[in-house]
């Protein structure tokens, strides 16, 4: 039966998730802008004790694997490489879309009706999006869009679409007069559905080069040099 420790830390909700077997024993968010680093690590240790386990009877470390935010996403990376290098444990990657797809299809009634497109913020009208069915098979695999009005024109002809995320409020505006166009507010990435989608890729033994794994940005990262740098 295997104990997985999962961290999420692609948005500004940091949070982790302990499940043994499938199930859920234990969970713990922090709501706090830019406290990941300093944070994380406090939170597994306090999520472990008050289950009742120790670091080493864990049996792999599950990750959020992006897209999200790029120092968020570098820091659970590197708490999970360092948890497997000092454990000899396997490592877990759960793509951030797919896993809030299946955190919303868990919770909404008659989710077989619907389709999930999970938005995520990225810069101006531009999102991170993907599209997958009720049981997560993936429509549309994620990629950068550019909203405008004709975003999923033709999905949303076929029938109704759920959105939600921190991008959706974006496009909302944008197609506030369309039935099929249904939008959940509030929705933050949740290290609880990175555990459950985790402990199917651990039966498969999709594990991760803990050398080289780098979570998966979507875009290139753009990074400047420093006024003070220059020179």
């Amino acid at each position: 039966m295997p104990l997985i420790l999962a961290l999420e830390t692609s948005s500004p909700v940091c949070s982790v998730a302990l499940t043994l077997d499938g199930a859920l024993l234990a969970a713990s968010e922090l709501r706090l802008e830019k406290s990941h680093s300093t944070h994380l690590t406090v939170l597994i240790e306090q999520l472990l004790s008050n289950a009742g386990y120790s670091l080493p009877q864990l049996s792999a470390i599950a990750v959020s694997d992006g897209p999200g935010s790029y120092t968020g996403l570098r820091i659970g990376a590197a708490a999970a490489k360092g948890l497997c290098y000092a454990l000899g444990l396997p490592l877990l990657a759960v793509g951030t879309l797919p896993a809030l797809a299946h955190q919303v299809a868990q919770q909404v009634p008659g989710a077989s009706r619907y389709r999930f497109a999970p938005l995520l913020d990225a810069r101006r009208m531009e999102v991170y999006a993907a599209l997958y069915d009720a049981v997560g098979q993936e429509l549309q695999a994620p990629a950068p869009v550019v909203l405008d009005a004709q975003s999923w024109a033709a999905e949303l002809s076929a029938g109704p679409v759920v959105f939600f995320g921190s991008g959706a409020a974006k496009f909302q505006a944008l197609v506030a007069d369309n039935p099929n166009a249904l939008f959940l507010a509030g929705v933050q990435p949740s290290a609880i559905a990175v555990a459950q989608l985790a402990e199917a890729a651990y039966a498969r033994q999709e594990f991760k080069d803990v050398a080289y794994y780098e979570p998966f940005y979507l875009k290139e990262v753009h990074t400047t040099t420093p006024k003070s740098a220059q020179a």
